[in-house]
């Protein structure tokens, strides 16, 4: 795919996920859609979803994929490190990154996106490929846009879900 094909499937991605969250602000619901739309927009994904964090780590939450870890320690594994440090992590070959966390044998490239809203941690985006270096600057830039979007446009309370004490 040309980067400008990428840009384009991505300015869809974003219009599409505008309507999904067009009068809705359940973030159960916001969530669980942004996960299964990135899984159909993302063909090699093997995993996309959410971890929110409760406080002290980061658990498992609406996602598309295999049975993935539920709880992971801040700092831990990309998706602990990226929420931690508060910045998106690129990692090109999973099996050559030494604070990997192996959930699925299938993943062979990673990003994770932090989501933050008034400076509160919420959790992060993460999306696992099936192939080698699939992530890029452009996914970067276009996936901190998305969850820039879902940030603002979702009621953040997490207790209906037992997360966000």
């Amino acid at each position: 795919m040309t980067n400008v094909e990428k840009k384009s499937q991505y300015d869809l991605l974003l219009a599409q996920l505008e309507a999904l969250l067009e009068g809705e602000t359940n973030a159960l619901a916001n969530l669980a859609n942004a996960s299964a739309l990135l899984r159909q927009g993302l063909p090699n994904s093997v995993f996309t979803g959410f971890y929110l964090y409760d406080g002290s780590e980061l658990i498992l939450g609406p996602f598309q994929g295999h049975v993935s870890c539920v709880h992971i320690a801040l700092g831990k594994g990309v998706c602990g490190e990226a929420a931690q440090k508060n910045e998106t992590l690129l990692v090109q070959d999973v099996t050559k990154h030494a604070n990997y966390i192996a959930c699925d044998s299938a993943a062979m490239s990673e990003i994770v996106v932090p989501m933050y809203h008034k400076d509160r941690l919420l959790g992060v985006l993460d999306l696992d490929s099936s192939l080698v270096s699939d992530y890029d600057e452009i996914d970067q830039d276009y996936l901190e846009r998305f969850v820039a979007i879902l940030v603002d446009k979702t009621e953040w309370d997490f207790a209906m879900f037992g997360v966000g004490k």
